[in-house]
């Protein structure tokens, strides 16, 4: 079955492009991934192969394969639902939903030069396009209504559509694509609410529904779009984040709400997140007051941290998880050091750096990917497992062309790989998303639990390997 795919793969369009390209035997393709999957029978065609890729780039063009081989299609465009054997899971949230996949075939599209799949990312926007209302008015609650898409979030609702509709207009030129991240725009800011000392959304700071991730998008929006409202409305609702701060043992935190009984102090849900977000601000508007609040959020983390052995590593929550550390983007240095480097970014201040290095050496120490922690269990996707942290690891390659960072971020993704399941439609990596439900597995299409999230980072891995930039699509939460 793999060998028939991997057959399949070596006549991809890309072959024509690789010329001149440093490039790694397929082989390789055939070993590194026959021999950590399942395989059928060898087909006779496969041995008069000779084209060559690495295996990352195969793997990534069969999780396309997989994809494709879910999607809904209708007369508003193509929807992917985020467990293939449900089609309630079809949303549109950036999370697992639609936005992702149609990111991820926009990166394919980029990485191969197949238009094919620049077919696919439109086809998916167009099903966001008709699930954005025309013209956004609030409801009988104030907020605005649509059948799909319900909050304002970065990962759970129209700022990460709008993210993915103007990533399709930058890779297409379609003025369509561009209005509707215009509508999107439009739409959070009909949703913000009105506060003394400034705006949110709904009733929580954080990056993946809250006001750090929604406030990141709009930053976007009056960067990347010449929204200048946009970025007026950024900074309001950075002033109430200013407003809802405690003080901490080293520093400022902030709680996801005021009634949420635990502290998570990492970067989906916590102050980690939040002092980013402040960090964005000062560097969008040059006000001091965001770069105290980020510094003083970040010395709060180190306050909290577990440094020694030059190292750094954030607890997951307080009370009763002081000693549960993750390792990837949600909760673990993948994404807290992300502060970390913004900081470095703005000041300079080589200590800034040096956090962001021993957050690394956090996760190269903990015996990971070979030996699950508890922390980094039978997960694989961008938020809580194995491709972020690849995604972690490239990134600090990429910062200090230090080969340690790419190889530990090649055993990494070729864990990953060992831990793919083959189908006939392609690759999919059957995953227990959360930690306390460890026999609930599910292959999932999306972002930041499925395949369109490990295939983006495997695209990664493949410019990586072979000595090329990174050209990828950078998220409004991310600094590199």
């Amino acid at each position: 079955m793999l060998r028939r795919n991997i057959a399949r793969v070596t006549s991809h369009p890309r072959i024509a492009h690789m010329k001149h390209k440093r490039i790694i035997s397929s082989a390789l393709v055939l070993g590194a991934l026959a021999a950590s999957l399942s395989c059928g029978e060898r087909p006779e065609d496969v041995e008069s192969v000779s084209v060559e890729v690495t295996p990352y780039f195969a793997a990534a063009i069969q999780a396309g394969n997989w994809i494709r081989s879910t999607a809904i299609d209708s007369e508003a465009g193509r929807a992917w639902p985020a467990d293939p054997l449900d089609t309630a899971t079809v949303v549109t949230n950036l999370y697992t939903g639609t936005p992702g996949v149609v990111l991820f075939f926009l990166e394919l599209a980029s990485h191969t030069g197949d238009v094919g799949y620049l077919d696919d990312a439109r086809a998916g926007a167009d099903y966001l396009l008709a699930r954005l209302v025309a013209d956004p008015s609030p409801g009988e609650d104030g907020a605005v209504v649509d059948a799909t898409v319900q909050s304002a979030g970065l990962y759970t609702g129209v700022a990460g559509v709008g993210f993915a509709l103007h990533q399709t207009y930058r890779a297409t030129g379609e003025a369509k694509y561009l209005a509707g991240a215009e509508r999107a725009v439009a739409a959070i800011h009909a949703q913000a609410r009105e506060h003394d000392a400034g705006v949110d959304w709904i009733d929580s700071t954080d990056i993946v529904s809250g006001a750090a991730g929604t406030g990141l998008f709009l930053l976007y929006a009056a960067r990347e779009m010449g929204d200048a409202a946009s970025l007026e409305l950024a900074e309001s609702a950075g002033r109430l984040l200013l407003t809802q701060a405690e003080e901490g043992e080293g520093g400022a935190s902030w709680r996801i709400n005021a009634d949420y009984p635990r502290v998570m102090p990492n970067f989906s849900h916590g102050t980690a997140g939040v002092a980013y977000y402040m960090a964005a601000l000062y560097e969008a508007t040059g006000e001091v007051a965001f770069l105290d609040a980020a510094t003083s959020g970040a010395r709060q983390l180190l306050a909290l941290a577990e440094t020694e052995g030059d190292i750094c590593l954030v607890f997951h929550h307080s009370p009763d998880g002081e000693n549960l550390q993750y390792l990837s983007w949600c909760h673990g240095p993948a994404g807290t050091a992300r502060t970390f480097y913004k900081l470095y970014e703005l000041t300079g201040d080589p200590e800034w750096m040096d956090w962001v290095r021993r957050s690394a050496n956090g996760v190269y120490q903990s015996g990971v990917p070979e030996q699950l922690t508890e922390g980094f269990w039978n997960n694989v996707g961008q938020c809580c497992g194995s491709a972020g942290v690849a995604e972690f690891s490239l990134a600090m390659h990429r910062l200090t062309a230090d080969r340690e960072h790419l190889g530990f971020a090649q055993r990494v993704a070729d864990d990953l790989l060992a831990r793919a399941t083959v189908s006939p439609e392609g690759l999919m990596w059957v995953q227990a998303e959360n930690r306390v439900q460890p026999d609930f597995l599910v292959a999932q299409t999306g972002y930041m639990q499925g395949a369109a999230g490990i295939g983006i980072l495997l695209l990664h891995m493949d410019a990586a390997v072979r000595g090329e930039p990174h050209q990828g699509i950078v998220f409004p939460d991310a600094p590199y």
